[in-house]
């Protein structure tokens, strides 16, 4: 699973660097890690490692290491509580094979997931997803971006999730809805995403409605932060 581990710490990087690139905070990439030199935007990281081994003290030379600094330890290797960081949560990366057919095995996805358009609409979307102004319309320019929404029959949006492709695999995130529960997102992300290899990252009771759609865990991360 290593290999699939290190694409979605790479995609996840790629993620975030397209959130803070839209807020106006270019990130820098090389082999260690992914990062930030001043503070990302809320929910998002300052640092996102790409390989294990990373030395600690070089990735916090790159980011603004004081309070409220956060690091995503991909690999779970790194040891930030010497640095006044304790661990946020652990999760686990998750991964699903290309599919030909939109066939799920948690049965039909009900109404499809659609592709939000216009600056109104992604206000709309993430009004409700919770996220509100961290989502711009910078995102809907992207073209390794699709921000994906359902619609009840009047229109209101009931849950969605957001794709980001990069290179071989395309990532998941910002699944949500607003019934309560989620497994017919993850359904509806088969359809929506024939023929693509998934990846993502999930933890607590949001694992397993992912499990239930045929992902599989490829390795756990940590995130950091230091109050």
């Amino acid at each position: 699973m290593s290999g699939e581990r290190a694409a979605a710490a790479r995609n996840n990087a790629a993620w975030c660097d397209i959130v803070c690139e839209s807020h106006g905070l270019p990130g820098h990439t090389n082999a260690d890690a992914w990062s930030v030199p001043r503070r990302s935007p809320p929910w998002y990281p300052d640092a996102v490692t790409l390989r294990p081994g990373v030395a600690a003290e070089t990735l916090l030379g790159r980011i603004d290491p004081g309070p409220g600094a956060s690091v995503k330890d991909s690999f779970a290797d790194l040891d930030l509580r010497p640095y006044g960081f304790r661990v946020l949560f652990t999760a686990e990366w998750i991964h699903r094979p290309a599919a030909d057919r939109p066939t799920d095995p948690m049965g039909e996805p009900g109404p499809p997931l659609t592709p939000v358009g216009t600056p109104d609409g992604l206000a709309t979307w993430a009004a409700t997803h919770g996220g509100g102004e961290l989502f711009r319309p910078a995102l809907l320019r992207d073209p390794r971006v699709t921000v994906l929404a359902r619609y009840a029959d009047d229109g209101t949006v009931t849950g969605g999730a957001i794709l980001n492709r990069s290179g071989p695999v395309t990532g998941v995130s910002n699944v949500f809805t607003v019934a309560g529960d989620v497994s017919p997102i993850w359904s509806g992300l088969r359809a929506a995403t024939t023929g693509a290899t998934l990846v993502g990252y999930e933890a607590g009771d949001d694992l397993a409605p992912a499990l239930r759609a045929g992902f599989t865990t490829a390795g756990p991360l940590r995130v950091w932060v230091r109050d």
